[in-house]
């Protein structure tokens, strides 16, 4: 069925209609993108500080194992993992990205040595829609979270996920935790990565007590408290935890925001090369109507002048 004035008109219409929605939703994703962006960079001083008062604490104790930094469940034989996606389509591959690499990394880490049986697994979902590429790969999972709308909402969701796995973890059954999530790139939009969040262990600890300080005027803990059991060392080990992971929310919202931003950019330009076919057929289309009309016009002229010298003629 052949295209009409009026229906490539009403085509145009819409398709513009849609381009401004397309371009809204760049601005929130581009605006997003920097909101996130900088709680992470603010983020860093805080962190760094963290870890400078970890470091006090683990000089205090040596290398010795510290009951609040390990997970007592050590030897359990269940990982943990929290796998962060979007609750919100238009994000091209990135749930399916990072699903896919947690799926993978869980699968190296559970692979039995020939004498022992293989490591079970506790998942948590971050996002609704990461959670069928979860499942359809065989993952059981142990809950889900929404993910938090605004850099203000992801403290209540930090606070969420630290209940959930700190009840496990008093009862000694992780022996590990894992966050998944994709972080931005300069090389790509975003890349999805592994960090293991516990256990705090030897290594870790070793090279905090070993790490310089950056001024000359050693610190200690107030009150000599610098035991495995202080409540300042609990405190820092808290804090963390929190930042590691609000840090990792964050980066995976960036991320989200910038995969939903390059996806609005390709819909962006497909919509202007529509428009642009639309229209050059619409203006083709009106062109020729106008030609029309003025082939009748020029007909009839004709015509009528030939029925004109007829009569004068007689």
């Amino acid at each position: 069925m052949s295209d009409t004035t009026a229906s490539l008109r009403h085509k145009i219409q819409s398709a513009g209609d849609l381009q401004s929605v397309v371009r809204t939703m760049k601005s929130l994703a581009a605006s997003s993108i920097v909101q996130y962006e900088q709680s992470v960079l603010a983020l860093g001083d805080y962190a760094r500080t963290v870890e400078l008062g970890l470091s006090v604490c683990f000089r205090g104790i040596g290398h010795a194992d510290t009951a609040a930094g390990d997970v007592r469940g050590a030897e359990a034989d269940v990982i943990g993992a929290i796998v962060f996606g979007s609750d919100q389509g238009l994000v091209g591959q990135f749930n399916d990205l990072v699903a896919d690499h947690a799926v993978k990394t869980l699968e190296r880490l559970t692979d039995p040595p020939k004498d022992r049986a293989g490591k079970q697994l506790r998942v948590w979902a971050v996002g609704e829609r990461v959670q069928a590429p979860l499942t359809d790969a065989g993952l059981t999972l142990a809950g889900s979270f929404t993910v938090p709308s605004s850099v203000a909402a992801i403290t209540a969701l930090v606070g969420e996920i630290l209940v959930a796995t700190e009840a496990h973890q008093r009862q000694g059954e992780l022996s590990a935790l894992h966050l998944f999530y994709n972080r931005p790139s300069s090389a790509a939009v975003y890349t999805p990565v592994d960090q293991r969040l516990l256990p705090l262990d030897a290594p870790w600890r070793r090279s905090l007590a070993e790490a310089p300080w950056p001024t000359n005027n050693l610190p200690e803990v107030i009150g000599g408290d610098s035991g495995a059991d202080s409540g300042t060392l609990r405190a820092l080990i808290r804090e963390h935890l929190f930042v590691s992971l609000f840090r990792a929310c964050a980066e995976s919202l960036a991320s989200e925001n910038a995969s939903r931003l390059a996806a609005m950019q390709r819909a962006d330009k497909n919509i202007e090369d529509l428009l642009e076919t639309l229209n050059g057929t619409f203006h083709r289309l009106r062109q020729s109507g106008i030609d029309e009309e003025l082939f009748d016009v020029i007909a009839g002229f004709e015509a009528l002048a030939g029925s004109q010298r007829s009569a004068q003629g007689r």
